[in-house]
Protein backbone atom coordinates (compact mmCIF):
# COMPACT_ATOMS: atom_id res chain seq x y z
CA UNK A 1 0.00 0.00 0.00
CA UNK A 2 1.44 3.33 -1.44
CA UNK A 3 1.43 6.53 1.50
CA UNK A 4 1.22 10.07 0.26
CA UNK A 5 3.01 13.11 1.93
CA UNK A 6 5.89 15.73 1.57
CA UNK A 7 9.36 16.29 2.53
CA UNK A 8 9.26 18.13 5.71
CA UNK A 9 13.36 17.55 6.33
CA UNK A 10 15.52 16.99 3.58
CA UNK A 11 19.75 16.98 4.01
CA UNK A 12 20.63 16.92 0.04
CA UNK A 13 24.77 17.13 1.08
CA UNK A 14 24.15 13.95 3.18
CA UNK A 15 21.18 12.42 0.81
CA UNK A 16 18.49 12.08 3.72
CA UNK A 17 15.52 13.41 5.13
CA UNK A 18 12.04 12.89 6.64
CA UNK A 19 8.88 12.33 5.08
CA UNK A 20 5.76 13.60 6.96
CA UNK A 21 2.30 11.65 5.54
CA UNK A 22 -0.91 13.63 4.70
CA UNK A 23 -2.59 11.26 7.35
CA UNK A 24 -0.73 13.42 9.84
CA UNK A 25 1.36 10.02 11.01
CA UNK A 26 4.88 10.31 12.52
CA UNK A 27 7.61 11.60 10.18
CA UNK A 28 9.21 8.92 8.14
CA UNK A 29 12.92 8.83 7.18
CA UNK A 30 13.84 8.53 3.60
CA UNK A 31 17.43 7.99 2.22
CA UNK A 32 18.40 9.38 -1.66
CA UNK A 33 18.97 5.74 -2.84
CA UNK A 34 14.77 4.78 -1.92
CA UNK A 35 14.34 7.96 -4.87
CA UNK A 36 12.89 5.77 -7.83
CA UNK A 37 14.19 9.05 -10.77
CA UNK A 38 17.73 9.99 -9.30
CA UNK A 39 17.59 12.33 -12.16
CA UNK A 40 15.42 14.97 -9.72
CA UNK A 41 16.97 16.00 -6.54
CA UNK A 42 14.22 16.04 -3.89
CA UNK A 43 13.67 19.50 -1.69
CA UNK A 44 11.39 20.10 0.93
CA UNK A 45 8.16 20.53 0.23
CA UNK A 46 7.74 18.43 -2.65
CA UNK A 47 5.04 15.62 -2.73
CA UNK A 48 5.85 12.39 -2.82
CA UNK A 49 4.42 8.85 -3.10
CA UNK A 50 6.10 6.16 -0.70
CA UNK A 51 5.96 2.59 0.43
CA UNK A 52 7.01 2.04 4.07
CA UNK A 53 9.24 -0.45 5.45
CA UNK A 54 11.66 -1.07 8.01
CA UNK A 55 15.70 -0.78 7.60
CA UNK A 56 18.34 -2.66 8.88
CA UNK A 57 18.02 -1.68 12.60
CA UNK A 58 14.27 -2.33 12.41
CA UNK A 59 13.69 1.66 12.46
CA UNK A 60 10.46 2.93 9.78
CA UNK A 61 11.75 3.83 6.49
CA UNK A 62 10.29 5.12 3.38
CA UNK A 63 11.21 3.04 -0.03
CA UNK A 64 10.20 3.23 -3.88
CA UNK A 65 9.79 6.93 -3.02
CA UNK A 66 8.55 8.81 -6.46
CA UNK A 67 8.16 12.58 -6.24
CA UNK A 68 4.25 13.52 -7.70
CA UNK A 69 4.76 13.60 -11.76
CA UNK A 70 7.01 10.52 -11.84
CA UNK A 71 6.37 7.38 -12.87
CA UNK A 72 6.01 4.28 -10.21
CA UNK A 73 8.62 1.99 -10.59
CA UNK A 74 7.18 -1.46 -11.77
CA UNK A 75 7.44 -4.28 -9.48
CA UNK A 76 6.14 -7.74 -9.23
CA UNK A 77 1.85 -7.58 -8.71
CA UNK A 78 0.25 -9.88 -6.50
CA UNK A 79 -0.81 -12.01 -9.03
CA UNK A 80 2.49 -12.57 -10.69
CA UNK A 81 3.86 -13.77 -7.34
CA UNK A 82 1.07 -16.43 -7.17
CA UNK A 83 1.93 -17.68 -10.72
CA UNK A 84 5.58 -17.78 -9.81
CA UNK A 85 5.31 -19.42 -6.54
CA UNK A 86 2.60 -21.95 -9.21
CA UNK A 87 5.19 -22.46 -11.19
CA UNK A 88 7.51 -23.38 -9.15
CA UNK A 89 4.97 -26.18 -7.17
CA UNK A 90 4.44 -27.30 -10.73
CA UNK A 91 7.88 -28.36 -11.44
CA UNK A 92 8.23 -30.45 -8.29
CA UNK A 93 5.17 -32.46 -9.26
CA UNK A 94 6.07 -33.10 -11.95
CA UNK A 95 9.62 -34.44 -10.98
CA UNK A 96 7.30 -36.61 -8.50
CA UNK A 97 5.26 -37.89 -11.77
CA UNK A 98 8.82 -38.12 -13.55
CA UNK A 99 9.58 -40.57 -10.98
CA UNK A 100 6.54 -42.50 -10.71
CA UNK A 101 6.36 -42.71 -14.54
CA UNK A 102 9.62 -43.11 -15.93
CA UNK A 103 12.72 -44.46 -14.29
CA UNK A 104 14.13 -41.45 -12.74
CA UNK A 105 15.04 -42.65 -9.33
CA UNK A 106 13.01 -41.15 -6.03
CA UNK A 107 16.22 -39.48 -5.17
CA UNK A 108 16.25 -36.80 -7.36
CA UNK A 109 12.88 -36.09 -6.37
CA UNK A 110 14.13 -36.10 -2.78
CA UNK A 111 17.11 -34.01 -3.99
CA UNK A 112 15.03 -31.12 -5.19
CA UNK A 113 12.84 -31.00 -2.28
CA UNK A 114 15.25 -31.05 0.54
CA UNK A 115 17.43 -28.72 -1.22
CA UNK A 116 14.10 -26.75 -2.24
CA UNK A 117 13.64 -26.22 1.70
CA UNK A 118 17.64 -25.73 2.74
CA UNK A 119 17.63 -23.04 0.54
CA UNK A 120 14.29 -21.24 1.92
CA UNK A 121 15.57 -21.34 5.03
CA UNK A 122 18.44 -19.95 4.10
CA UNK A 123 16.51 -17.11 2.23
CA UNK A 124 14.63 -16.51 5.21
CA UNK A 125 17.64 -16.16 7.59
CA UNK A 126 19.34 -14.00 4.85
CA UNK A 127 16.73 -11.80 5.60
CA UNK A 128 16.66 -11.67 8.94
CA UNK A 129 20.11 -10.50 9.03
CA UNK A 130 19.58 -8.23 6.50
CA UNK A 131 16.30 -6.43 8.75
CA UNK A 132 19.27 -6.96 11.83
CA UNK A 133 22.04 -5.92 10.33
CA UNK A 134 24.08 -9.08 10.89
CA UNK A 135 26.26 -11.72 8.72
CA UNK A 136 24.60 -11.83 5.23
CA UNK A 137 24.91 -15.04 3.08
CA UNK A 138 26.80 -14.30 0.06
CA UNK A 139 24.66 -13.72 -3.35
CA UNK A 140 27.13 -16.57 -4.61
CA UNK A 141 26.04 -19.18 -2.17
CA UNK A 142 21.92 -18.57 -2.78
CA UNK A 143 22.89 -19.15 -6.33
CA UNK A 144 24.98 -22.41 -6.13
CA UNK A 145 21.98 -23.67 -4.08
CA UNK A 146 19.41 -22.75 -6.64
CA UNK A 147 21.63 -24.48 -9.33
CA UNK A 148 22.28 -27.67 -6.84
CA UNK A 149 17.90 -28.18 -7.19
CA UNK A 150 17.12 -25.73 -4.98
CA UNK A 151 15.81 -22.89 -7.49
CA UNK A 152 11.98 -23.76 -6.22
CA UNK A 153 12.47 -23.12 -2.45
CA UNK A 154 14.34 -19.61 -3.84
CA UNK A 155 11.43 -18.62 -5.95
CA UNK A 156 9.48 -19.14 -3.51
CA UNK A 157 10.93 -17.61 -1.05
CA UNK A 158 11.85 -14.89 -2.92
CA UNK A 159 7.52 -14.26 -3.47
CA UNK A 160 6.50 -14.88 -0.25
CA UNK A 161 8.92 -13.82 2.30
CA UNK A 162 9.76 -10.26 -0.29
CA UNK A 163 13.79 -10.97 -0.57
CA UNK A 164 15.82 -10.60 -3.57
CA UNK A 165 12.93 -9.98 -5.73
CA UNK A 166 14.04 -6.37 -7.00
CA UNK A 167 17.69 -6.92 -7.54
CA UNK A 168 18.03 -7.02 -11.31
CA UNK A 169 21.22 -8.13 -10.90
CA UNK A 170 20.95 -11.22 -8.68
CA UNK A 171 17.63 -12.07 -10.54
CA UNK A 172 19.02 -12.51 -13.84
CA UNK A 173 21.97 -15.19 -12.23
CA UNK A 174 19.12 -16.89 -10.55
CA UNK A 175 16.98 -17.73 -13.47
CA UNK A 176 19.84 -18.12 -15.32
CA UNK A 177 20.53 -21.09 -12.59
CA UNK A 178 17.08 -22.44 -12.51
CA UNK A 179 17.05 -22.83 -16.66
CA UNK A 180 20.51 -24.36 -16.46
CA UNK A 181 19.24 -26.56 -13.72
CA UNK A 182 16.22 -27.30 -15.95
CA UNK A 183 18.31 -28.50 -18.69
CA UNK A 184 20.34 -31.09 -16.76
CA UNK A 185 16.86 -32.43 -15.48
CA UNK A 186 15.74 -32.15 -18.94
CA UNK A 187 18.92 -34.34 -20.18
CA UNK A 188 18.14 -37.27 -17.73
CA UNK A 189 15.85 -38.22 -20.25
CA UNK A 190 18.20 -38.51 -22.91
CA UNK A 191 19.57 -41.95 -23.82
CA UNK A 192 23.07 -40.02 -22.03
CA UNK A 193 21.17 -39.12 -19.37
CA UNK A 194 19.50 -41.97 -18.56
CA UNK A 195 23.22 -44.05 -18.65
CA UNK A 196 24.66 -41.59 -16.27
CA UNK A 197 21.57 -42.60 -13.91
CA UNK A 198 22.14 -46.04 -13.93
CA UNK A 199 25.36 -46.04 -13.40
CA UNK A 200 25.33 -43.69 -10.56
CA UNK A 201 22.54 -45.88 -9.16
CA UNK A 202 23.80 -49.52 -9.55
Amino acid sequence: MRTKGKITFWNDQKGYGFITPSAGSKQVFVHIRAFANRNRRPEINHFVTFSQSTDKQGRPCAVRVTLVGDKIPNEIKRNDRFLLITGAALFLVIVGLSVLVTSIPPLILALYLIASLLTFIIYAADKLAAQKGAWRTPESTLHLLSLACGWPGALIAQQTLRHKSKKESFRFVFWLTAFLNCCVFLWLFTPSGAAVLLLAFL
